[in-house]
């Protein structure tokens, strides 16, 4: 079984590029599947997630040509079936986004009932709603969900709780819809942004998008485009939290800073410096880090995918913190590997109370979910002695390359598949 190890106690320094962002690149891969015309999508992340939705797009007739490492050319004019009842679809959450495009475009779609990490319960009941809302009809049976209509009209859509991936499919449904749609309580994160820029580019006519009110005009049909991913901010908070819990110095390229906003300024009360650029930034730790508290919020509140970091920096931080999570009511699960390390941190409801220590030591540890995983690495860069991280496919589901990475800033980690290779890594490094 593959898993990474790592002996901590090296500051990270130097730069690192961040990649596209996923979250987004998956809305816009399966917005993509809306015209017949072929659409062009640079700065693509090569992280297994994205790979799957490809899958499952070439499954229903989609010509997916890879240009190169981040650059694909789809072209969806031979799609002959609408029902992704695929092996991929299962693994990723993302895969109710082919709901929105093909019941936007075809006006009907069947997806089976997707997976993704076991974080909490993610329902699927305001995409359900906002798909009747345009005049669709919607049934879930055996694993599947599916929905139809004769023909789609625009309609008003109040969404009882703010959610990133309804507003996305309710916007990729309404684009070409007869009339006028309204989103209200619409999420405002970077990615949803990014897919309405990318249906515009296509000619979509949606505006308000980053607000809490979407409106869209109907068209009658999209076209091709060339359009260029976003970059993603939870692997930019990622190692600006490496960064911090190292002591290290590093500047993260590619950024949009005003994306980092919520996470640069908990790092700067936590005790870090933060130097801003146009498309870079630079998060300088020279000194323990401070306790702070925190609570996830959608954005521009701080990132609930950002969770699981900032409780490894402020388990070696100095006094108490509480961090509490409003987005998802599983995503603590992790807590039990920090303890192992020695971390002091309690769990109680919603909230983890974190006091902080001076040391932590390295463990055998095991990845939960994907931005867990990544937590349980930083912590583990961070410890005495080796760690090693097991079911690094989650991590890998969201992070490309993240163990060269982390090497070109001095960490010491590998990733290894059999005993022979940790041995020979643990020898090396000494």
């Amino acid at each position: 079984m593959e898993q990474y190890v790592i002996k901590g106690g090296n500051s990270l320094v130097g730069d690192v590029e961040i990649c596209g962002a996923k979250n987004a690149a998956l809305g816009i891969l399966a917005a993509s599947l809306m015209t017949d015309e072929s659409v062009i999508i640079e700065n693509l992340p090569d992280v297994s997630d994205i790979n799957v939705l490809i899958q499952a797009m070439e499954s229903i007739g989609a010509i997916v040509e890879h240009l190169d490492r981040h650059t694909v050319k789809i072209n969806s004019s031979l799609i002959s079936s609408q029902t992704v009842d695929s092996i991929y679809i299962k693994k990723i959450r993302a895969s109710y986004y082919m709901l929105g495009s093909l019941l936007g475009k075809y006006k009907r779609a069947e997806v089976a009932l997707p997976g993704g990490c076991n974080i909490g319960s993610r329902p699927i009941d305001q995409h359900t709603k906002g798909f009747k809302a345009l005049g669709a009809d919607v049934k879930i049976s055996h694993g599947r969900i599916s929905a139809q209509a004769e023909k789609l009209v625009g309609n008003h859509i109040y969404l009882d709780v703010v959610t990133v991936g309804a507003t996305i499919n309710i916007m990729m449904a309404a684009v070409m819809a007869e009339g006028k749609t309204t989103i209200e309580n619409a999420a405002k994160e970077p990615h949803v942004v990014d897919v309405a820029n990318f249906l515009n580019s296509m000619g979509a006519n949606i505006k308000g998008a980053g607000t809490d009110v979407i409106r869209i005009r109907g068209v009658e049909k999209l076209h091709g485009t060339t359009y260029s991913i976003i970059p993603d901010q939870i692997e930019a908070g990622t190692f600006m939290f490496a960064a911090a819990i190292t002591k290290g110095d590093v500047m993260i390229k590619n950024i949009i800073p005003k994306h980092l906003e919520s996470i640069s300024a908990k790092l700067i009360e936590m005790g870090c410096e933060i130097e801003e650029f146009d498309e870079s930034l630079r998060v300088v730790a020279s000194k323990r880090l401070r306790q702070t508290h925190v609570k996830t919020l959608p954005y521009p509140g701080f990132p609930t995918d950002m969770q699981p970091q900032i409780v490894a920096a402020l388990s070696l931080s100095e006094g108490l913190s509480v961090v509490t999570e409003s987005i998802f009511e599983n995503r603590f699960r992790y807590v039990d590997e920090l303890t192992k390390m020695g971390a002091s941190i309690k769990v109680e409801g919603n909230s983890a109370i974190v006091q902080g220590v001076g040391r932590i030591t390295g463990a055998a540890l095991s990845a939960p979910d994907l931005r867990a995983g990544a937590a349980l690495v930083l912590a583990a860069l961070a410890a005495d002695g080796f760690s090693t991280v097991d079911d690094v496919v989650y991590i890998e589901r969201g992070y490309e390359d993240f163990p060269e990475k982390l090497k070109s800033l001095g960490a010491m980690i590998e990733k290894v598949s059999t005993e022979q290779e940790l041995t020979k890594f643990k020898l090396k490094v000494g």
